[in-house]
Parts: structure tokens; C-alpha cells; sequence
């Protein structure tokens, strides 16, 4: 039997909402003489089941190219400046790499800013792939990105178990499409959600992982 942990990445694996507003707050400067919006309006709006993220970053119905490329050319210097992974987090992903855990991380980011934080926080070296939006047609909540997963790690359904972790009801929903298990992170971005299984912290993933599952 084999154990397979895939894993969102902000809000659940790193915090990142401080860079990711400063990057869109210079967005919003430079581009729309907006006023800044705070580090809780982002994260909420990021976090929202609904939401058109253009119109309440930067008033508009959908991105202009010159909001995207100035978004991605300031954020790729940015977003090694504040973020810090969760506390817990690196022990255990040790800990379920050593238990010999398969793991993998499927993040609506793209994947360049995504390598970039974990290699700068040096939690890359547990994971096999880092999937990224990227990467895929369809992001989550469709089960594209864990389907990459399931089949790397060949994926055998009724023998092997697999989990999505992840704090967003996208990762709860790309979980029950893709046919495997959700352990809603509750220490990150969100604190209330539902998921097959509930982790108030991180290092309650061990158990749920390597000792229920």
C-alpha cells in the first residue's frame, strides 16, 4: 500500500499574503491610482468559493495584460521577501518523507513563483513534482492537477490512499472529483471549511496520514 500527500501551497504550506498584496498594491499604484487594500482583503478575496479576482484587485472585469506582466515581473523579486512557511510545517513533512510518504504539491499559482518560495524556503526537497496553474488546462477545483499526481505516483484506487491538504474549498472540491480524501488545513489562510478530515495544526497530519489512513 502506498500513502500519497499532495499538498496546496499558500495558506496551507507557506504564508505568502504579505508579498502577494504588496505586489498587487503596486499593481493597483502604478497601473490605476488605486488605493491599497489590506493583507485581509486579499487573503479573503483569494480564498472566496466565488469570486472575479481582476474586478476586486484592480475595478476591472477581466486582467489587462499590462496588470499581469507587471503583477509577475515585480512579484518574482517579492515573493521570497516575507514569506515564511507555517510553523510545524518543515518537521512534518520530514516526518511523513522519512514514513515514506509520497508527496507532491498542486498549487493555482504559477509554478515558477511556486519553485521559487519552496526551493527559498528549502521545503522543494520533499516533494517529487510541484504542479502549478501553469501546468494544467483547468486549475482546481478540477481534478486535472491531482490527476497528474495519482498517475506519477501510479495511483491505484481500493489499495493505495491519497490526500489532498489544502485550506480552500477548491482543494476540498478537487479532491472529491479526483476520487481521493480531504484534510482541510485549518492554521493557514482559512480557519473554518470542511474536508474529510480536520487538522488544527500541522503536525496532526502524521496521524491522520500515516496512523488512521
Amino acid at each position: 500500500m502506498q500513502r500519497i500527500a499532495i499538498f496546496d501551497m499558500d495558506g496551507t504550506l507557506i504564508d505568502s499574503g504579505l508579498d502577494i498584496t504588496v505586489s498587487i498594491n503596486y499593481v493597483r499604484s502604478q497601473c490605476y491610482s488605486l488605493k491599497p487594500l489590506s493583507v485581509q482583503e486579499v487573503v479573503d478575496a483569494i480564498n472566496a468559493p466565488k469570486r472575479n479576482l481582476s474586478e476586486i484587485f484592480y475595478e476591472k472585469e477581466t486582467y489587462e495584460q499590462c496588470a499581469r506582466d507587471l503583477f509577475e515581473e515585480h512579484y518574482f523579486e517579492q515573493c521570497i521577501q516575507n514569506v515564511v512557511a507555517y510553523e510545524g510545517v518543515h518537521d512534518v513533512l520530514k516526518t511523513l518523507h522519512d514514513h515514506g510518504v509520497a508527496m507532491g504539491v498542486a498549487t493555482n499559482a504559477p509554478s515558477i513563483f511556486a519553485k521559487r518560495m519552496l526551493k527559498h524556503l528549502e521545503l522543494d526537497i520533499f516533494f517529487t513534482n510541484i504542479i502549478g496553474a501553469d501546468n494544467v488546462e483547468s486549475p482546481k477545483p478540477h481534478p486535472q492537477m491531482l490527476n497528474h499526481h495519482l498517475n506519477h505516483f501510479r495511483y491505484r484506487p481500493g489499495t493505495d490512499n491519497a490526500w489532498i491538504v489544502g485550506d480552500n474549498s477548491k482543494d476540498i472540491e478537487a479532491a472529491s472529483r479526483a476520487g481521493i480524501r480531504s484534510i482541510f488545513a485549518a492554521w493557514g489562510f482559512s480557519t473554518d471549511g470542511n474536508g474529510d478530515y480536520f487538522a488544527s495544526t500541522p503536525d496532526s497530519l502524521f496521524k491522520i496520514i500515516c496512523e488512521k489512513g
